[in-house]
């Protein structure tokens, strides 16, 4: 049971809190703390502390969580990578923002409750205990509902690109390539007609050809970087990730998901990622092409 709950925090997960969509989450969180907490009074209200209206109360709360879940998920946005985000990635960052959230109500309580124990560890803890009660409340209900806006949303572009892409029309002849490596003796020739994709594993590439029905791999000491250099005339070989370069003209099939999209070449059967933070760039390239 643990070994499967661990496979599952290591799931892939779509890294969705940037840019204007930060700004709609953090304000989606104000709206829902606003009305849950002025219409609902879900934790004990006793105004005879309360040193102006209920509603302003209210407002100061989720003021607090607007602004921890910007600052919080900001400086997150500044180190994060959206190719390597799971499940677990998120459940970690979920909980820090509900912390500091819950700190930043225990800061302002001298501000709008008149109790000479605001400064209690006992008031702290319920101010920690009561916001995450609400946020994982509040994750619940939005976490699903946005994971499946993602799904359908690409679903629904994938289902438009495979439509549009004819694969049958792509017949131009290209001249042989001379590939220069890292090593002079590991040099190579290459048809760009029968590349298919090419694979970073550290300092080496896996070259994948297409030879009639069948794929053949060859690895070659070198760079991605260098091998893109070699092949930017050729605006239909695209890095849909930092780990692949993708023939899009050998592009099957394109399926969607939550976390974006997943490709089916001709003669490979492994499906190539998208990474997230290519999506509209392959989006865009595929309909081009």
């Amino acid at each position: 049971m643990s070994v499967n709950f661990k496979d599952f925090l290591k799931q892939p997960y779509p890294y969705y809190f940037k840019g204007k969509n930060l700004w709609i989450l953090a304000a989606l969180i104000f709206g829902m703390s606003m009305g849950f907490n002025y219409f609902f009074e879900p934790f004990v209200v006793y105004r005879p502390e309360h040193k102006f209206s209920y509603f302003w109360i209210s407002m100061i709360h989720s003021l607090n969580a607007f602004l921890c879940v910007l600052l919080i998920i900001g400086l997150n946005n500044l180190r994060v990578n959206e190719d390597k985000w799971t499940v677990g990635s998120e459940i970690v960052l979920i909980s820090i923002v509900l912390l500091a959230i819950g700190i930043s109500q225990f800061l302002v309580r001298d501000m709008i409750y008149a109790n000479p124990d605001n400064w209690s560890m006992r008031y702290f803890m319920e101010e920690i205990r009561n916001t995450f009660m609400v946020g994982v409340l509040f994750a619940v209900i939005l976490v699903p509902l946005n994971y499946l806006r993602l799904t359908k949303a690409h679903l629904k572009t994938a289902q438009s690109l495979n439509s549009q892409h004819q694969s049958e029309l792509f017949h131009q002849q290209y001249n042989i390539l001379s590939i220069v490596t890292q090593q002079k003796s590991d040099d190579f020739e290459l048809n760009p007609h029968e590349f298919l994709f090419a694979k970073s594993e550290g300092n080496y590439l896996e070259i994948f050809l297409e030879k009639g029905e069948d794929t053949n791999k060859i690895l070659k000491r070198m760079t991605m970087k260098e091998l893109e250099s070699q092949l930017d005339s050729f605006p239909h070989f695209f890095k849909t990730h930092r780990s692949f370069l993708v023939n899009l003209q050998k592009v099957k099939q394109v399926k969607g998901n939550a976390q974006g999209y997943q490709l089916r070449l001709k003669s490979h059967s492994d499906s190539l990622p998208v990474s997230r933070g290519m999506v509209s760039d392959f989006e865009r390239k595929f309909k081009s092409i």
